[in-house]
């Protein structure tokens, strides 16, 4: 690949060869500055020594066309009004025309929302629209935020740029026979067909609108799961954007201008940069390239942030150079041969964010089904749904919540409109809160919590199951066991925990302490139960209640879970004791009741015939 020397333009130039060069050379590249009445318009990257620049394959989104290279100010920026030095406008070059800040803060703010693990600032997006068009060409927009004229780069026709034959028919930038960047974000047409977004709402993607133009730009720098705090992943997407490590060091200079400080000017009132970069003529270079690298090609390939710089033909011993070159290093082994690039996915493929997809709240009784599934929907880059993402959901909690199957953790694959659904969950027996996680994607996967409650079994309604009176002697034990019933809508409610309470009026409102009351474990009296449950068919029987020596009227409470009540009177009352006969000493005793089978003259005693009196003078016999 032959060598390529870079040549820029500057103010100041001392001969008129020079002059004349320079005005040639700005006339070549069809930069921006040159387009402000409607010519073609445009920025990105030219083939030149010591940079890498990728062919049209390498999918950067401008094309690698050129790009502003005007660097900024070496004073801070202060915002207007914050130093007496400075006029309330500010600042010319910090400033930022206002639609165009806007919608880089737009789309700071939505790529947030749908991929907050990439931390885009916006300021990025600020400085790559001042390198490709400086800032849509001073905020040259109309009110929907559209360029006007719209801007367009060179023609991608291999003279001194890629080579990219046209992808659009012409549609977005007019050119039928090779494509050109477009709009403020300088967007070639086959990148913004995978890329463009609508973000101002009005039903098109149009890469001249700089709402939508950067809301794209946006989702780009994003793409690969790349975080843009972490200065590596920051560097590898500037440069994807523009292969350049001029590019890149120009963008990274107004990045930190703008993060020191900037404001907001009207549209159409921005500073104009005068600089762009310049390719090396429609000649193709005759220069011998230089001979294939070990186990390479001879393409040169991109070196990371902080590696060797690209040799320096303007120094000894650089690429093509009649100077003395260093002593070659001993050869060396050849390397294993390298294995076949892997594709990268494209934006479609890519998976980008991860979204909740209208699940309601999560609340059910212990035990039951929750009437409600989690569902989340995954997006690619571009913000479509995304199919046949994994999505493992977990449980986490001491309620005993499972997913139907008796399982804490599934994973599940979204379907074509990239939704996912988790299986039915099964309330434990555990009342309190529990979480369910969603998670999709790998090296930086997005992650979705939702609360969910699991509350007590309940009953609307309780009653006793018969209307025996409840009394016990002082002192003594009820006979009558206490037995209720719970419902649930009229149906038994199982599982119910019920309260029974001893207490002083009606409504409950007042504990006893005196009266009946209940054991405890160790036999020790209480008038509180908290540890009672309804059995399967709803019903409860309470253990034995006991009588202290006070007669009286006592009311026994009984409240299950879910409101329902019910009030039982118990009794305490010593038994009636009924007294003897007594005999008063004037009644007459009570007649003799005959032998059985005797009638009363048959029992009546046998009566004596009276003693016959002997005359006198007559001798008894025997005398």
């Amino acid at each position: 690949m032959a060598v390529h020397m870079r040549r820029r333009l500057r103010k100041g130039a001392t001969t008129t060869a020079v002059a004349a060069a320079a005005v040639a050379a700005l006339a070549a590249s069809q930069a921006p500055a040159a387009t402000l009445a409607g010519g073609p318009a445009g920025g990105g990257d030219q083939k030149a020594a010591g940079e890498d620049t990728a062919a049209a394959d390498d999918g950067a989104a401008t094309g690698n066309s050129p790009y502003y290279t005007d660097l900024p100010p070496l004073v801070t920026p202060d915002k207007p009004g914050s130093s007496s030095k400075l006029p309330m406008t500010g600042s010319a070059e910090a400033g930022i025309p206002a639609s165009v800040l806007a919608a880089y803060k737009q789309a700071e703010q939505t790529v947030a929302t749908t991929d907050p693990a990439c931390r885009l600032p916006w300021q990025l997006l600020a400085a790559i629209g001042k390198v490709e068009s400086g800032q849509a060409r001073g905020g040259r927009v109309d009110a929907n935020g559209t360029a006007s004229p719209r801007i367009l780069g060179p023609a991608l026709n291999g003279q001194g740029f890629a080579l990219i034959k046209d992808t659009d028919g012409g549609a977005y930038d007019g050119d039928a026979v090779h494509d050109r960047a477009v709009g403020p974000m300088q967007f070639i047409p086959s990148t913004w067909a995978s890329w463009g977004q609508d973000a101002n709402g009005d039903g098109r993607k149009d890469p001249n609108n700089i709402y939508d133009a950067a809301l794209a730009a946006g989702r780009y720098l994003c793409a690969n799961d790349r975080d843009l705090a972490l200065s590596a992943d920051l560097d590898r997407a500037v440069l994807s954007y523009n292969r350049s490590t001029e590019y890149l060091r120009t963008v990274r200079s107004w990045l930190s201008y703008y993060q020191r400080g900037t404001h907001e000017i009207p549209d159409g009132t921005g500073a104009l940069p005068t600089a762009p970069s310049t390719p090396v003529g429609s000649s193709p270079d005759t220069r011998p390239s230089p001979g294939p690298r070990p186990g390479g090609s001879s393409k040169p390939t991109l070196p990371e942030p902080g590696g060797k710089p690209f040799p320096d033909p303007s120094k000894p011993g650089g690429d093509g150079s009649t100077s003395p070159t260093p002593t070659p290093n001993p050869p060396t082994p050849k390397p294993p041969a390298p294995k076949p690039p892997t594709a990268e996915p494209t934006p479609a493929e890519t998976f980008g964010s991860l979204e909740n997809a209208g699940t309601g709240p999560l609340r059910a009784t212990a035990g039951q089904a929750f009437g409600e599934r989690v569902s989340v929907r995954a997006r690619n880059a571009l913000g479509a749904p995304l199919a046949k993402v994994p999505v493992t959901f977990t449980v986490t909690g001491t309620t005993g919540t499972l997913f139907t199957g008796g399982k804490k953790t599934v994973t599940v694959r979204t379907g074509a409109d990239g939704t996912a659904t988790a299986p039915v969950l099964l309330a434990g027996e555990q009342a309190g809160e529990f979480t369910v996680t969603a998670v999709a994607g790998t090296g930086r996967p997005r992650t979705l919590t939702y609360a969910a409650t699991v509350t007590a079994r309940q009953a609307d309604t309780i009653v006793r199951t018969d209307e025996k009176v409840l009394t016990a002697a002082p002192g003594e034990k009820f006979a009558d066991a206490v037995t209720v019933k719970a419902t649930h809508k009229d149906a038994a409610a199982a599982g119910v925990a019920v309260t029974a309470t001893m207490v002083k009026d009606p409504a409950g409102l007042v504990d006893n302490d005196k009266g009946p009351y209940f054991k405890d474990a160790d036999g020790k009296p209480v008038r509180t139960l908290t540890t009672l449950t309804t059995d399967a068919e709803g019903m409860l029987r309470l253990p034995e209640i006991h009588a202290d020596g006070t007669e009286g009227t006592y009311l026994l409470r009984l409240t299950a879970e879910g409101g329902a009540s019910v009030v039982i009177e118990l009794t305490v009352q010593a038994p009636d004791e009924t007294a003897p006969d007594e005999t008063s000493p004037d009644e007459t005793a009570p007649e003799e009741t005959a032998p059985d089978g005797a009638s009363p003259e048959e029992t009546a005693p046998e009566e004596k015939a009276p003693e016959e009196k002997a005359p006198e003078g007559t001798k008894t016999p025997g005398a």
